[in-house]
């Protein structure tokens, strides 16, 4: 469906899209520690005038290859947009991401949906945005931990390019490993964690300036702080400090125009628009009771940032961490209107972490169009209080899909990994699956029930392989989505609707997972990681590990979250089941028979 018919493979020689680096010595993981001033009163003495006209290309980086891409890269778009919009920069964006090439070689790799650029295609389709838009001041980066190996490559081709132009990346992957980007990416001018919405005006400033004055008349100028770190590996460093804008409400909304079609033609906004949030097709972890044609046109949008909530294999630092903050009801509104009038759309994906923390807002909400979002089984089950009659109101504002992270059924597992609490207080509910009875969560069966009752297609999502997790326990999690099949039965709904598909506990550096020893002990096993001490407190990291060629191969092996990450073999396996066993479980949720796990 989706064939980026303009792109023509380049053939390059290997010299020329390769930067020769020192080998550079081990690094301890070790964040940058300093006084913060929030990043707003850093810009606050930036005028229009001192960066109006500067070029900044915003470069995406492409993530899980087997999926279509379903959502617009708002965090690089917001700040595009922003820069256009308030400040005249001549922003722009090239979006990775959006490309999947039906090709032979995409058949033969059994990727239904096309393939990634090549980097060959990759390099060409730089080359070109540059050449029609001219050649930028500042090139920044955009990509989670999973992107390292197309970090690393994209920096080395942008450099073949414009050897002296100022670098930066931020994101997930720049926010995990601060500092440690100059290690893997000696390329790199600057790093940016957290929320860079304020910030990344800081950072055009920087790079007009020393495209203008040159490093030395720069540095020297102290117009570069305090974001400056000096020289480190022989190279001028930023570390760029973001935050929480403090008023969400006073971003500008993503101009979507701005993937209206790239250098070559590729209509890059409607196969976004074409492709749905989540349906019975869009192998995202999603499964629901439609087709793609009931569900387009359809825009994202994230609503809210931050998570006031602890998983331990969660990682929420690009957007706020536990600082939870809302956009109004209003503001979501006024977009949701722009998107009917521009694109007609027919659903609105929020793919926030946690939509229903405040049911104010919820309630604020006007049935404009069909919406879906993420939220917690226990809140929709609104057994207490503050939950009450949270699945009614998200229906009457237009609710039509949620998806929740139970991870797992099993009690000791959900404890484990920090989602007891809210899961189990509650208590358990006797329910019939499998001609049988047997206790679930009450929050799970009672937040599923809810959604429902009041038409909202309530979608879970799993682990395997979490610390503590014995054969059994995934057993537990396979006989809730039995029950979810059930259950479901009744409205007519196939069993098809109901993911049983899970993904592979994996570890993030910037997780509280790390503070378990079996979880430091199989990274030591598998990868040979080394760890110190950094902290004492078990409710964040008391662990980090040694950023030497060991992690980096980690680094570059986390893909897609269902992969098992292995060496030689030996697979990377957190829980209490053998290898064999560990294997034997994801065998059958690969090959679509999740429900065999019960005979096991």
């Amino acid at each position: 469906m989706i064939i980026a018919s303009g792109i023509v493979p380049l053939k390059l020689k290997e010299s020329e899209v390769t930067v020769s680096t020192t080998l550079l010595p081990v690094a301890p993981f070790v964040p940058v520690v300093s006084a913060h001033t929030h990043p707003a009163d850093i810009i606050a003495n930036i005028t229009r005038r001192e960066i109006a006209d500067a070029k900044v290309l915003f470069i995406n980086m492409p993530l899980r290859e087997s999926a279509r891409p379903n959502t617009t890269p708002e965090g690089p778009l917001l700040l595009v947009t922003r820069l256009r919009k308030e400040f005249g920069v001549n922003a722009t964006i090239i979006d990775l991401n959006a490309y999947r090439i039906k090709d032979e070689t995409a058949k033969k790799r059994g990727l239904v949906h096309g393939r990634h650029l090549s980097g060959e295609e990759t390099f060409g389709l730089i080359r070109r945005h540059i050449a029609r838009h001219g050649e930028p001041e500042l090139v920044a980066l955009s990509g989670k931990i999973t992107t390292l190996r197309w970090q690393e490559e994209v920096v080395k081709m942008v450099r073949n390019i414009l050897p002296d132009v100022f670098i930066v990346s931020g994101g997930g992957l720049a926010t995990e490993l601060k500092m440690g980007m100059f290690f893997y990416i000696p390329e790199l001018d600057a790093a940016a964690h957290s929320e860079g919405d304020d910030i990344i005006v800081k950072i055009v400033h920087d790079a007009k300036i020393i495209k203008q004055q040159g490093w030395r008349s720069a540095v020297a100028s102290d117009k570069l702080e305090p974001y400056y770190i000096g020289k480190v590996w022989d190279r001028h460093r930023f570390v760029y400090a973001g935050d929480r804008p403090k008023d969400l409400d006073a971003l500008p909304f993503v101009d979507l125009e701005l993937l209206r079609e790239d250098v070559d033609g590729n209509p890059l906004l409607d196969w976004y628009l074409q492709v749905p949030a989540w349906s019975a097709n869009a192998n995202n972890s999603s499964a629901a009771p439609w087709q793609d044609k009931d569900v387009v046109p359809k825009t994202t949008s994230v609503s809210s940032r931050g998570c006031p909530f602890g998983c331990k294999y969660c990682f929420r630092k690009t957007q706020g961490e536990r600082n939870w903050g809302v956009r109004s009801a209003g503001h979501i509104m006024r977009e949701l209107m722009e998107h009917i009038e521009r694109y007609d759309i027919k659903f609105h994906g929020f793919p926030d972490d946690n939509f229903a923390v405040t049911l104010s807002r919820i309630k604020d909400l006007n049935n404009l169009v069909a919406w879906g979002t993420h939220t917690r089984l226990d809140e929709v089950a609104g057994l207490n209080a503050t939950t009450k009659g949270t699945a009614e109101i998200m229906a009457k504002a237009g609710c039509k899909y949620i998806g929740f992270g139970p991870e797992s059924a099993s009690a000791k597992v959900l404890e484990a990994i920090g989602k007891g609490g809210h899961t189990l207080t509650n208590g358990f509910t006797e329910v019939m699956v499998g001609g049988r009875k047997h206790s679930f969560p009450t929050s799970m069966i009672v937040g599923i029930q809810e959604a429902a009752r009041v038409g909202i297609h309530g979608n879970c999502t799993w682990i395997v392989g979490s610390p503590t997790e014995k054969i059994k326990d995934v057993q537990e999690s396979v006989r809730f989505i039995q029950w979810q099949m059930e259950y479901y039965s009744q409205f007519g709904t196939k069993p098809e609707a109901v993911n049983s598909r899970m993904f592979t506990m994996t570890w993030y550096p910037g997780v509280t997972l790390i503070n378990n020893n079996k979880v430091r002990a199989e990274l030591s096993r598998v990868f040979g990681l080394s760890f110190q001490r950094v902290a004492t407190n078990p409710n964040i990291v008391e662990w980090d590990p040694v950023m030497d060629e060991k992690f980096h191969h980690y680094l570059r092996e986390l893909d897609d979250a269902t992969k098992v990450l292995e060496v030689g073999g030996e697979p990377l396996n957190f829980s209490d089941m053998s290898n064999d066993q560990f294997l034997k479980v994801r065998e059958c949720i690969d090959n679509g028979r999740t429900l065999d796990i019960l005979s096991l």
